[in-house]
């Protein structure tokens, strides 16, 4: 399932070729969204919102649409009549008159007021968007150090969409990592230098993979792997899918085990309880 990284980039790909144009023509593949489709051709795109892996798009006639791409979504952007080649199914098509954005294959989409799409069950429930431009380390911090969250476990609190909206398992085990704590710590156990060092790195982490499509280590170290030709998939994390090979700082194999149901990967020297 994409992260909060692939969904913002996805949001971004479609604003760049439909935003504040008229749509000339709205498709829905839902049998409950086709009467909102006349409403709002003719109208524009203001902005897409992303919450986690959750998009708003808000539409210039006060309607907004709640679409999560779950497991099988995905947006596609093409020239107009140039329709890609697949046979997932159409959900949402957006046309103006050179471009199209097209949703396929989501099933939780809908349609709301843009002054209440806030009272969607979901983004009632998700914490602050870990890619939204206002989100501090101070609120992160402030997070980490809270009631609902100061007794869990890093490893699932990590998972959980409640804390920090858009985090996910590879964005899990590096963070983890670049923090150098162990999972099965909780806040409340670490030091005040550790939870600020890991306030620090999920907005790092998580703005680097969404910057750089996909990277999790840090500039330097990517340019000297990419020149010894190593490619995307050996370039791209720290720890994460690279079990038994050595890490990157220490050169302690790579461990893996299961957190929470999902594979982590860390180093056991530079995350050591």
């Amino acid at each position: 399932m994409p992260e909060g990284p692939e969904i913002r980039r996805a949001a971004d790909k479609v604003e760049a070729v439909i935003k504040d144009i008229p749509l000339e023509k709205v498709e829905f593949g839902l049998a409950q969204l086709k009467p909102y489709a006349k409403q709002l051709e003719g109208e524009k795109v203001l902005r897409m919102e992303t919450r986690g892996k959750a998009l708003i798009t808000h539409f210039s006639n006060g309607l907004s649409m709640y679409s999560h791409n779950q497991l099988y979504g995905v947006w596609h952007t093409c020239k107009r009549n140039r329709m890609p080649d697949t046979t997932r199914q159409l959900r949402v098509g957006l046309h103006t008159e050179t471009h199209s954005a097209i949703l396929y294959s989501a099933s939780d989409i809908s349609i709301w007021p843009t002054q209440t799409i806030h009272e969607h069950p979901f983004l009632q429930r998700v914490g602050p968007d870990v890619l939204n431009n206002s989100v501090t380390e101070e609120l992160v911090l402030e997070r980490l150090r809270s009631k609902a969250f100061y007794n869990r476990a890093l490893s699932g609190l990590y998972l959980d969409q409640r804390f920090m909206a858009g985090l996910g398992n590879y964005l899990r085990s590096e963070i983890l990592f670049a923090a150098g704590v162990h999972p099965s710590l909780k806040p409340s156990q670490l030091a005040d230098e550790q939870l600020r060092s890991l306030a620090h790195h999920t907005l790092t982490i998580c703005k680097r993979s969404y910057e750089t499509g996909g990277y999790t280590v840090y500039t330097e170290l990517r340019e000297v792997l990419e020149a010894k030709g190593v490619n995307f998939e050996g370039t791209r994390f720290m720890v994460f899918d690279r079990e038994e090979q050595p890490c990157r700082i220490c050169a302690t194999p790579i461990k893996r085990q299961t957190y929470n149901g999902r594979r982590f990967y860390w180093c056991s020297r530079c995350q050591a309880k």
